[in-house]
């Protein structure tokens, strides 16, 4: 890479330095993080491993001197470079200079309004010495092809809407090394990719990381790629650091995952989440009471952002009760087929249908979004309560709909007494289980779930796939899952519907794609998947 970075302060090793962090709500209330204490050494990786709410976000954007709304650091230190982070001063120095961040979702890293060689070049000229057009231009091209993707001219003058999930990523990487930063924090930067470009990303991360005096703190669900890369693995429980070790010594489980099946349910007595009661296990698999008669039908679809069309005559039907997984590469139009079946996205052509013969009763609102990111869907300023009410106060008087909400809640196995609690008091698992109880309360028939397990550590995500199957079999939703997580299809779908570049590759009995896939794309999904998904439970009955 050329050029050279800014000058860096002294005193730069370790690259950062944790000691006695401890961070909670600022009215009060448990830690999300106590007393953590870590160093990351000049030229390796640090590995950050736990269950989803354990804090290991936090962990990581206290060394850019980050915390999030809600929340306050009530003790001990942070130091990058010598700098303290969260003085805003040594910030300015730090932030792009010195420690750079790569999160799991790239649009809050790119701008859309700017072009892609735009973006990188203006990273390069605060970060480097770099600043006359083409010494600028010559940077942005080698951080490009230093990330795999092209560095013409026409690439560079690209939206970030006009490139795909993983090529955004690779973007917000690039981003992430202009001005060769000394330590990258990386939190779970693959979870949002299907398994071609999660495998793809890994090696290239690998590559970043193998080299130099460069250091990482890597946060991950993903126990053999930390083990791959990582010199040191410490583990989070409940926001404190109860163990680390070295890959090669793997690290103490933890309390919460002893006695967990291979199929990710908990074990006996401990429910999956703080907080909430013990889910169905995942490898129960029950026939989905059906109830009356229907599908969600799909014919003709076509649909664009803007001059872009994305879908193309995708046509596909779902049967009541029953659950359709729709996998397929990043970019292959997936959540806009999602939002589309929501209503929340007009298409150019073709129909969205849900037909039910005999129905028991009304229903609101029949088709329902249920979205990836639980803490964007809900309000960070108001409580569980106040979440819940708003749709219910709809129909019910107060006193009706405060019930109402309990007994939502108990539905999504969740405590009443979370219900005076804010987003940022809530595990992952908490949050994604309050988003499905407050779409329940529309009284939906169909369930279209957007990658709704993506940010969530196994255990937690089995006990959320858990909860759906409970769900279809006691209320008789419908549910279309969206998800890269081919697992997940295998064990909790009936049938799988493939994209590719917004086109029904192939689709069938779910058992027979992922076992017999036709087409190319289903076999390179699962060639990437390690084929832990060839064992497919028998659906037939």
């Amino acid at each position: 890479m050329t050029g050279n970075a800014t000058a860096r302060p002294a005193g730069a090793d370790p690259p950062a330095e944790i000691s006695g962090l401890s961070l909670g709500p600022v009215q009060g209330g448990p830690p999300v993080l106590h007393d953590a204490r870590l160093t990351v050494p000049r030229g390796q990786v640090l590995g950050v491993v736990g269950r989803s709410g354990s804090g290991k976000s936090s962990l990581a954007y206290s060394l850019l001197g980050h915390v999030r709304p809600g929340l306050e650091v009530r003790s001990g230190t942070v130091r990058v470079a010598g700098l303290d982070p969260f003085d805003r001063a040594d910030a300015r120095r730090l932030r792009g200079r010195v420690v750079s961040f790569l999160g799991q979702d790239p649009a809050s890293a790119l701008n859309p309004a700017l072009r892609i060689g735009t973006q990188i070049g203006e990273a390069v000229r605060l970060r480097s010495p770099a600043r006359r057009a083409h010494e600028v231009r010559a940077q942005v091209e080698e951080l490009l092809l230093s990330v795999r993707l092209p560095a013409d001219r026409a690439f560079r003058r690209r939206l970030p809407s006009q490139v795909s999930g993983g090529q955004a990523q690779r973007v917000a990487l690039a981003l992430a090394l202009a001005g060769t930063p000394a330590l990258l924090v990386l939190d779970e930067p693959t979870s949002g990719l299907d398994t071609v470009l999660a495998d793809r990303m890994r090696g290239l991360l690998a590559e970043v990381l193998s080299g130099g005096d460069r250091a990482a703190l890597l946060v991950s669900h993903d126990p053999a790629w930390i083990a791959s890369v990582a010199h040191e693995v410490v583990r989070l429980e409940g926001g404190r650091i109860t163990g680390a070790g070295t890959p090669d010594a793997p690290v103490p489980a933890p309390r919460w995952s002893a006695g967990f099946p291979a199929g990710g349910g908990p074990g006996p007595g401990r429910a999956p989440d703080a907080g909430s009661r013990e889910a169905p296990s995942a490898g129960s698999r029950e026939a989905p009471r059906t109830g009356s008669g229907g599908a969600l039908s799909v014919r003709g679809l076509h649909a664009a952002h803007g001059r872009v069309s994305v879908l193309h005559g995708v046509s596909l039907t779902v049967p009541a009760g029953s659950c359709t997984a729709v996998v397929g590469p990043s970019g292959s139009g997936k959540t806009t087929l999602a939002r589309c079946l929501a209503g929340l996205h007009r298409p150019a052509r073709g129909t969205v249908e849900w037909r039910e013969d005999g129905a028991e009763g009304g229903h609101g609102a029949p088709v329902q979004l249920v979205a990836q990111d639980a803490r964007g869907a809900l309000n960070p300023r108001e409580s569980v309560r106040a979440a819940l009410m708003r749709p219910l106060g709809r129909r019910h008087s107060a006193a009706d709909a405060a019930r109402e909400a309990a007994r939502l809640l108990d539905l999504v196995s969740l405590d009443a007494d979370l219900l005076a609690r804010r987003p940022g008091e809530l595990s992952g698992g908490q949050r994604q289980r309050v988003a499905l109880a407050r779409t329940l309360a529309a009284q939906p028939r169909v369930l279209v779930c957007d990658e709704i397990t993506s940010a969530l550590d196994r255990e937690t995500a089995s006990g959320i796939l858990a909860l759906l199957g409970s769900l279809r079999r006691t209320l008789g939703v419908t549910v279309v899952m969206v998800t890269h997580d081919l697992t997940a299809a295998a064990h909790h779908a009936e049938r799988a519907v493939v994209l590719d570049a917004g086109r029904v590759a192939e689709a069938g009995p779910v058992d027979r794609v992922l076992t017999a896939p036709e087409h190319p794309v289903t076999r390179a999904l699962l060639t990437h998947a390690d084929g832990v998904v060839l064992a497919v439970p028998d659906q037939r009955r």
